[in-house]
């Protein structure tokens, strides 16, 4: 059976991220040849053309991890109806020094919470376009707008039952874009 690393981008470095407790909990739903690696991106410094010759180690270890992963699914606020400025930096350094980007390739899923009802969607849409510069495959349908309500989760932090049919559409079509893109 093949093997997948899926990488694990939260674009919120807040310790009680929406976004980060999503991705804990959606993990569970995938089948046991996933495998996550959640990217720390809180200790890149930021992206100046001039460290392209000389990256940080923290970059480098971006870099790498994005490299050995199989896939990515990136995990969004919403900030200013955009992306937030510490996932773009992320971003930023794993796609340099130019025609060396760690993104290429690798098939993406984008996913949101927010406590608006919108769910991200407009950051979503943003990240999608930097995504297809990128030569990142996206999944595409379904989107993954989520609501940060009550029913969400259950007490014990695990997808809760009113969203679990849609969250497990969400990864059965995640993982065969993956499988569909290696």
């Amino acid at each position: 059976m093949a093997q997948y690393n899926i990488a694990v981008v939260v674009g919120s470095i807040r310790k009680e991220s929406f976004n980060a407790k999503l991705a804990k909990a959606l993990e569970k739903l995938f089948p046991a040849d996933f495998s996550f690696t959640h990217i720390r991106i809180d200790d890149l410094p930021l992206y100046n053309q001039d460290d392209d010759g000389n990256q940080a180690s923290s970059v480098l270890r971006l870099k790498g991890e994005i490299t050995a992963a199989q896939g990515v699914i990136f995990f969004t606020p919403e900030y200013n109806r955009s992306i937030p400025g510490v996932l773009k930096n992320a971003i930023d350094h794993g796609s340099r020094p130019y025609g060396k980007s760690a993104w290429n390739g690798k098939p993406a899923g984008v996913v949101g919470v927010s406590v608006g009802p919108i769910g991200a969607a407009l950051a979503q849409q943003h990240l999608r376009n930097v995504l297809a510069y990128l030569n990142m495959p996206t999944l595409g349908q379904p989107e993954a707008f989520i609501h940060n309500k009550e029913g969400l989760y259950d007490a014990a932090g695990n997808i809760g039952e009113a969203s679990q049919k849609f969250l497990q559409s969400w990864v059965d079509a995640y993982v065969a874009w993956v499988k569909k893109h290696n």
